[in-house]
């Protein structure tokens, strides 16, 4: 997941907006977004069936082989972006990024979904005889890949008339939780992390593509809470705005709390800072302790935790904005 790779928590003030995200849902019938929460599951158990998702292993590359054969059947336009980026010990790292896009280029606005598909290598957070075991990834990757999965097949579903007369970019990042294990007691660069989404954003021919876009990470947990993340709002405030008032709208302001967190190096950190683009992350953390959850970088990250109801909120939400 990012940095949680690399998180600097500023006084997680969680009072600072005043809502409490306690919101009550909406006295008007309001109408949902097309979108299933029992599919978007079915696209996480089927990344985890391939093993984690390591780069450089056979389990990658069968799930990068499945991803672009899925957003294909879906309709979109889909390349794989490759490169190589050096990783904390200095080796070279192959990173793919898959790219998939819907609607013609010349839709006059276009919107940048993303999320990681790859798997971290270190079960850092752990018991020391799990350190080095791979992290099975279900809510740390795999989550937000199988909602933008279902956003695909949603939009592969509408009638012409129906389908966003916004253009959609889905770009799954590779090497995103590659960074420094936290057992070699060194120090953590930031740069470590995320490489899949540094190696996207040296293209300048992205500047100026997206009007905005969402980075989805850990986003399929029970009970998951999302808050307005620091360097969202300094990125894209008035889309942080438009997106909480959204999931607000549709009932979910228990879920997506109207209170600010820390600031978190995630992919969309890389993304806003090199092409300019706003862009927000949609995050779980721990209500109580404002950080990961406890089984952030574990072996505990399962389809355990993983909820259909929540896959089905953040879904909804992300599908309201199209």
């Amino acid at each position: 997941m990012r940095a949680r790779h690399y998180i600097i928590l500023f006084a997680i003030a969680l009072s600072l907006f005043g809502c409490g995200g306690k919101a009550a849902r909406p006295t008007e019938e309001v109408a949902h977004p097309a979108f299933s929460g029992d599919s978007a599951y079915s696209y996480v158990a089927r990344q985890l069936d391939f093993g984690a998702r390591v780069p450089g292993t056979e389990a990658h590359d069968s799930c990068v082989l499945w991803l672009t054969t899925q957003l294909e059947r879906f309709g979109a336009q889909v390349s794989v972006e490759e490169g190589y980026m050096s990783d904390f010990a200095g080796e070279k790292q192959r990173v793919r990024n898959i790219v998939a896009r819907f609607g013609s280029d010349s839709l006059p606005k276009r919107i940048l979904l993303c999320a990681h598909f790859d798997s971290r290598p270190w079960c850092d957070e752990d018991e020391e005889a799990a350190w080095y075991q791979p992290v099975p990834a279900a809510n740390d990757g795999a989550s937000g890949v199988a909602v933008l999965l279902e956003v695909a097949r949603q939009i592969s579903l509408m009638t012409n008339d129906k389908r966003p007369t916004i253009g959609v970019d889905i770009v799954l990042f590779d090497c995103e939780d590659m960074g420094t294990p936290r057992f070699l007691g060194e120090m953590d660069r930031q740069d470590t992390w995320c490489l899949g989404s540094q190696l996207w954003a040296r293209d300048a021919s992205l500047r100026g593509r997206y009007e905005w876009g969402i980075l989805l990470d850990m986003v399929g947990a029970p009970g998951a809470t999302f808050f307005r993340e620091y360097y969202s709002e300094q990125m894209a405030s008035p889309y942080v705005q438009k997106v909480w008032k959204a999931a607000s709208e549709l009932g979910y302001g228990h879920i997506f709390r109207n209170e600010q967190a820390g600031a978190i190096i995630d992919d969309h950190y890389y993304v806003g800072q090199a092409l300019g683009i706003p862009i927000i992350d949609i995050i779980h953390l721990d209500e109580h302790t404002g950080t990961f959850p406890r089984w952030w970088h574990t072996q505990q990250d399962d389809i355990q935790q993983i909820d259909r109801a929540t896959l089905q909120a953040v879904g909804e939400v992300v599908m309201s904005q199209l």
